[in-house]
């Protein structure tokens, strides 16, 4: 199964093709650029480099969130762009579980974070064993302290992937915690993990058609945020009035 993966949930922004978990080729770009610019061109030149086409692809995958709001947004309308003319069948991954894949070769437990800003970070915990993923809760937005309380009672070492992994690192190891940062090069989003979660949800006939792709952003924006403390103001003062 030929699947193009595309990863922009973040500042770095990544595309794959793959033959069921082997990875064919892959393109990564963190210059900056927005990736409105920079993801379909991208997606364009590796098929042409591989001497691939749209048309040989039988799933366009993306990474559904968490993340970036823009980011997701933008790699949701690729995908859909990209999926939508020859009515392929689509993978919306999670972002953390795609960022665990590269390491679930290993006999180990995974701690998926991203920077979630606001003393939050976005995380979901795996069990990886000799290629296997075991999923040991959902993704969600939890406080590095919280997070902290969780892992106090697990007897085995945490890897900790994703850009949030450095901050937890700092915050786990001053309470003593046994953790471990991923090497670099596999600590970070990758297009390669997107195609990997997709490969397991076609296993699971939990493929989409391209309208059903959303992106899954797991809290409130900052702009709906502050509608709603609005609302919640304005209730308050005419209760008050």
């Amino acid at each position: 199964m030929k699947i193009l993966a595309l990863e922009s949930s973040a500042t770095a922004v990544s595309v794959a093709v793959c033959e069921d978990e082997t990875l064919l080729a892959q393109s990564f770009q963190h210059s900056g650029l927005t990736h409105s610019r920079t993801l379909m061109p991208m997606c364009r030149d590796l098929l042409e480099n591989c001497g691939l086409t749209l048309e040989e692809m039988e799933v366009v995958a993306v990474a559904a969130g968490p993340g970036s709001f823009t980011g997701l947004r933008i790699g949701v309308a690729a995908a859909k762009g990209l999926a939508w003319p020859g009515d392929k069948p689509c993978a919306g991954v999670s972002t953390l579980e795609a960022m665990a894949w590269p390491l679930a070769h290993l006999e180990a437990d995974l701690c998926a974070v991203m920077d979630a800003r606001r003393n939050q970070v976005y995380n979901a915990r795996f069990q990886a064993r000799g290629g296997i993923l075991e999923r040991l809760c959902p993704d969600r937005a939890i406080p590095v302290e919280e997070l902290a309380l969780e892992l106090e009672n697990r007897k085995k070492p945490q890897i900790l992937v994703g850009d949030g992994a450095e901050l937890c690192y700092n915050e786990l190891t001053k309470r003593g915690l046994a953790v471990v940062l991923a090497p670099p090069h596999l600590r970070l989003q990758s297009a390669w993990g997107v195609a990997r979660g997709a490969l397991e949800l076609a296993r699971q006939g939990a493929l989409v058609p391209a309208a059903a792709l959303a992106p899954v952003y797991h809290r409130l924006s900052q702009a709906e945020r502050e509608r709603l403390a609005k609302v919640e103001n304005s209730k308050g003062e005419e209760q008050h009035g």
